[in-house]
């Protein structure tokens, strides 16, 4: 396969190339940039011709974290930005590649797309509207033979996890109010729970062999739960009511009462 790997700087760009070769083709893009999606794009269509794109995975993503009373709209709106909107802009410019190619899409969510926790609420919003979005496109893109399918990891051992522990970090130091201190000790919890988490995460290849197969299987599935504990929650929203989940959650982070 030829990859066109979507990056945000040359650095990422030359690293990739050094494990890839010649099958990786950085693209410097940012997605929720109008003009820079055109360029990537144009760049794909230049190299691509009339034989189109076999496959789009939307993989952009960044991870908030806050109390919903306290969190900076700006704040917000970048989360939806990046995580939503983004990813549409993306799958707009690209269909008609994919079309021709009679192509797959695969939308990279999360089992927070299932299941939120509390100061995970703008991440999870997020992820829970890539599932919307994936179940429309799905049906939407039947008529041209257009698989459409999403990822729902638990915990992956990628960068994200100090990534938004600082920006969670940041978003908190940019609060000024005086209920900051309501949600200190919930918040210490949770973070020290992402701890642990990021300490039993999974490596990434897992991810990739999902994303693999809803590209090239014959029939590929619609969801692609990945890890232990995604499947477990998973379980648990299926079969228990939504206060025994809360119950369970509160005693597993340790929220104060």
């Amino acid at each position: 396969m030829t990859v066109f790997a979507g990056i945000r700087t040359l650095a990422d760009g030359e690293a990739l190339r050094a494990k890839g070769g010649a099958a990786i083709i950085p693209l410097q893009l940012d997605v929720t940039d109008g003009e820079s999606i055109k360029r990537a794009i144009e760049s794909v269509r230049h190299r691509v011709g009339e034989t189109g794109l076999s496959g789009l995975v939307n993989n952009a993503g960044i991870a908030i974290g806050s109390p919903l009373e306290l969190i900076p709209l700006a704040q917000l709106r970048r989360q939806l930005e990046v995580n939503v909107v983004g990813q549409i802009a993306v799958t707009q410019a690209v269909l008609p590649l994919v079309r021709r190619a009679r192509g797959r899409i695969v939308n990279m969510g999360s089992i927070a797309g299932r299941s939120t926790i509390p100061m995970m609420g703008p991440y999870s919003a997020s992820k829970h509207a890539l599932e919307a979005l994936t179940d429309a496109l799905r049906l939407e893109l039947y008529p041209w033979g257009i698989e459409v399918s999403i990822v729902e990891p638990g915990a992956i051992a990628t960068p994200i996890w100090d990534k938004s522990l600082k920006t969670s970090l940041d978003v908190e130091a940019e609060i000024q109010t005086d209920g900051k201190h309501l949600y200190e000790d919930a918040a210490k919890a949770v973070r020290e729970a992402f701890g642990q988490a990021a300490a039993r995460a999974i490596p990434a290849e897992a991810v990739v062999q999902a994303v693999l197969h809803a590209l090239t299987a014959r029939r590929p599935r619609t969801r692609y739960l990945v890890g232990r504990d995604a499947k477990l929650r998973a379980l648990m929203i299926r079969w228990l009511p939504d206060r025994i989940q809360d119950w369970i959650l509160k005693k597993v982070l340790n929220l104060p009462r």
